[in-house]
């Protein structure tokens, strides 16, 4: 315990967790890009994703709360560095001199994050906890089910989620700055955890860039094909409306689906 409240209180401690939490926001990041980006294979395959994920509480749940972890201390960090840096230097410097050599993504991290953080809790309640009030959509996503099934049907959900302009929007700008945060974030991780030098800097920064430039294709991929190029449209009316596919007008598909 010591240990550990020594290692909060060091400011180059702190910098360590916000490092190697960022690492690991990361990870997860990419990897639920991939995951979300079976959203372009047939709708079977998101939905058996997703129903494979709410249905192993035994690997859910730790995620979450491993996740939720790194969030809390990567901002806490943040939030508790800037506030030491701020103190250590009540006057500002006259002019404009503090932003020389800083760009825009660098003196906007917190902010970012901060912004970013919010989104991912409209997120959560949008997706996850399907609160019905705030989708825009007019109706609940817990009635959409996979007509074969039974099962929550995400892939329209998701369709129908970013079918709401707004919605899509607020989620473009937010990966916008998600990726503007990790292209910088990479490349401070690196170097405080001191594997950034004159050789591999370039590098680095190479990397941060095309990393976070394919994280934001990745994920804004998906609510553009839905808003301008109506994808999965047809089918998400399919399932709104109750009908089975490949049997239009013939079967209602009942709440729930088939047991």
């Amino acid at each position: 315990m010591n240990l550990l409240q020594s290692i909060w209180r060091s400011s180059l401690g702190k910098k360590y967790i916000m490092a190697l939490t960022g690492a690991g926001l990361f990870l997860f990041v990419t990897g639920h890009m991939v995951g979300n980006l079976q959203f372009f294979l047939p709708p079977e395959a998101i939905n058996r994703y997703g129903h494979f994920l709410k249905t192993t509480p035994e690997i859910l749940w730790p995620a979450r709360i491993g996740l939720l972890a790194m969030v809390v201390l990567h901002v806490a960090s943040a939030v508790t560095l800037s506030a030491q840096n701020k103190a250590a230097r009540p006057q500002p410097y006259a002019g404009k001199t503090k932003d020389l050599g800083a760009s825009i993504a660098s003196r906007t991290m917190l902010m970012s994050g901060l912004i970013v953080l919010a989104f991912i809790v409209y997120h959560l309640l949008h997706f996850t906890a399907v609160v019905d009030s705030i989708n825009g959509a007019g109706f609940d996503f817990d009635e959409l089910y996979e007509p074969n099934s039974g099962h929550p049907d995400i892939y329209a959900m998701i369709v129908c989620g970013f079918s709401v302009w707004y919605v899509a929007l607020f989620y473009l700008v937010a990966v916008g700055l998600l990726s503007v945060h990790l292209g910088h974030g990479l490349a401070a991780m690196f170097q405080s955890l001191g594997l950034k030098d004159h050789v591999w800097g370039p590098r680095i920064g190479a990397f941060a860039k095309a990393a976070s430039l394919a994280i934001f294709i990745g994920y804004a991929s998906i609510p553009v094909s839905v808003l301008v190029f109506r994808h999965g449209k047809a089918y998400a009316d399919r399932v709104k409306a109750g009908i089975v596919p490949d049997a239009p007008g013939a079967v209602k598909a009942l709440k729930g689906g088939a047991k």
